[in-house]
């Protein structure tokens, strides 16, 4: 007896479209960079209200491929789902990414939580051949870099 299954599935796009020559676009070599490209991209009328979530694309020379808004969320916290995170470096061809996510409380120590991702998202882009160059927690005046602090070791 044959059974024929049709699956119908729903097409998901992701778009990436540069409008610039790889060497005209910025180049990431510290936390600073990465904190100042990000401050300037960052909705200021939220910094201080809701957290919320970025990841800065890279290429293999460090360049900046895009900025990504991965999530908002409360006052207190915001998601950063591993699968959203990798479905979007894979297909931007990102060779490393830079995550970034603000405290509208300005206090600029990790949490727990903060940390937990941070590994759990260092260990995902090991399998997937990516490097979590930093985490960055920012406030609309200063931040923090995990990479600095050694706390993502490569």
């Amino acid at each position: 007896m044959k059974q024929k299954e049709f699956f119908n599935v729903a097409e998901v796009q992701l778009s990436y479209n540069p409008h610039f020559k790889a060497q005209e676009r910025p180049q990431i070599s510290s936390s600073k960079q990465a904190y100042d490209l990000l401050i300037s991209n960052w909705d200021k009328s939220l910094i201080n209200f809701l957290e919320q979530a970025k990841m800065i694309l890279l290429n293999r020379n460090n360049r900046v491929l895009g900025i990504v808004d991965l999530s908002k969320g409360g006052g207190s916290s915001t998601v950063m789902d591993t699968r959203v995170v990798f479905a979007i470096a894979l297909k931007s061809t990102a060779t490393s990414i830079i995550l970034a996510h603000n405290h509208p409380s300005g206090n600029l120590r990790p949490s727990s939580d903060d940390i937990r991702i941070t590994n759990k998202l260092k260990e995902a882009a090991k399998l997937l051949d990516l490097e979590l160059h930093d985490h960055l927690i920012i406030t609309e005046n200063s931040y923090f870099s995990m990479a600095e602090e050694r706390m993502i070791i490569f």
